[in-house]
């Protein structure tokens, strides 16, 4: 809602004692050049700098927008900028607590602000998702016919939890997690600005790390483990904020877990190599390594797909499923939610039947197509829809699988020079025993006799 007397007086208090504040919000961008990340959102001509009155001008006015991006992105940041640098009235709601009666009162109000003074409104409306369809409903009007300009923040996936009128009115505009450097730069000025810790204390590498590490990509996160860690250093006369005292104001540990470094790459593989052992309790220990670490959840998921393939493959066919529904999951929801999710998929991966035969067969088949054995396609097999093909011969003497009892076609397949090779040799390891069994029966009723071994 729009400020009354107490809110007005509250962030008067604010302005004249900044230390009463957070240092989360004290540091919150006053415009748009001071905000971190996001600069694909940021360019000239931007929906969110038209939004604050620049390169304002013509009959095309600005547009609605819906922010989606994980928490501490800086959703509430951008509207906030917006409020201090726009010429517009800016009104605020958060759907966890206005219903459609607050919302119709600023609709009526936007209309007879605009109507007896000309003078815009812009509604940033936080969490949308958890209006109903109802209440989003309620907004279509006013967004429409432009009675207000709506910036709706959300981190759940918009095409789930919006509706499809209110998305098509709106341009969707998607906030990536901040990476360590812009985290890193957002610290580094709070502890010099006079809003900010003002240089009282300095924050050396290895305790910078550590609260990157806790961050995660979440900024407001970040900022909160350093005012509690500066609070305690400045109690104890310290110059500056140790790892000993960001681990005790936070009360977490640091990993010793360097992203950037071999802890990245050891760590990581040692979680796949306990996956292939079928060692679910050390896969799951290496697991909580990486998420404690601050590592990047979609990483880890992308970890977990390939090593479906790689090590699992036909023995259980789920595995690959499980491993991108994973990953589409962590996409959506991101952390602290995701650990969940990769825990599911973990542990499904490692208790698993393992298989690699899938890995070896491309392997080899690459092998011998590196080393020149290739050849043309086969004339039955090329393609016979162009004009001319015909005389070529191709296409001609193809035997159409469905129309054959049994669907199998003896006929050639492969180049001449790899017609007896043999690249999929299957196991006897979960589903993939019937795989075997399969492809038996099928390669002799192709007449492929060829024992797998070099046909040069």
């Amino acid at each position: 809602m729009e400020p009354d007397l107490f809110t007005a007086a509250a962030e008067d208090r604010q302005e004249k004692d900044p230390s009463s504040s957070p240092l989360a919000v004290r540091m919150r961008p006053r415009v748009l050049d001071e905000v971190v990340g996001q600069q694909h959102l940021l360019k000239p001509g931007s929906p969110l700098r038209r939004l604050v009155g620049e390169g304002v001008g013509g009959p095309a006015g600005a547009s609605s927008v819906i922010l989606w991006g994980p928490p501490g992105t800086g959703k509430t940041t951008l509207a906030y900028v917006v409020s201090k640098a726009t010429n517009k009235r800016f009104v605020e709601l958060s759907a966890i607590t206005a219903g459609v009666k607050e919302v119709r009162a600023v609709i009526e109000g936007a209309r007879r602000a605009t109507g007896g003074f000309g003078k815009e409104t812009v509604l940033f409306l936080d969490e949308i998702h958890r209006f109903s369809k109802a209440q989003q409903d309620s907004l279509l009007p006013a967004v429409e016919n432009r009675w207000v300009t709506l910036i709706a923040a959300t981190t759940e996936n918009p095409y789930f939890s919006i509706i499809s009128p209110l998305l098509s009115r709106s341009l969707l505009l998607t906030l990536e997690p901040l990476t360590d450097d812009d985290l890193r730069s957002l610290l580094r000025r709070a502890l010099t600005e006079e809003r900010g810790l003002g240089g009282a204390v300095a924050l050396p590498e290895d305790a910078e790390a550590h609260v990157l590490r806790i961050a995660g990509g979440d900024a407001r996160r970040a900022l909160t483990a350093l005012e509690a860690a500066a609070g305690a250093a400045i109690a104890t006369g310290e110059a500056e904020i140790t790892l000993e005292t960001v681990e005790a104001t936070v009360d977490r540990a640091a990993v010793k877990y360097d992203r950037d470094g071999d802890q990245h790459y050891d760590v990581a593989s040692a979680l796949i190599k306990s996956i292939r052992g079928s060692d679910v309790d050390a896969a799951l220990h290496y697991l909580a390594r990486m998420i404690e670490a601050g590592e990047d959840p979609r990483f880890i998921a992308r970890r977990l797909m390939i090593s479906a393939s790689e090590d699992i493959g036909l023995a259980d066919p789920t595995a690959l499923p499980t491993a991108v529904a994973a990953a589409q999951a962590v996409a959506m929801i991101g952390f602290p939610e995701a650990a969940l999710t990769l825990s599911h998929a973990t542990i499904a991966l490692a208790l698993a039947p393992k298989s690699n035969a899938a890995t070896l067969a491309i392997s080899a088949a690459q092998d011998d197509v590196r080393r020149g054995l290739a050849g043309p396609v086969p004339a039955h097999l090329r393609d016979g829809h162009y004009k001319g093909a015909a005389k070529l011969g191709h296409a001609q003497g193809y035997v159409y699988p469905h129309d054959v009892q049994g669907g199998i076609a003896a006929q050639q397949y492969a180049p001449d020079a790899v017609r007896d090779r043999r690249y999929y040799t299957p196991t006897r390891y979960g589903a993939e025993a019937r795989y075997a069994d399969v492809v038996e029966r099928v390669r002799e009723r192709l007449g492929r006799v060829g024992d797998g071994s070099d046909p040069t």
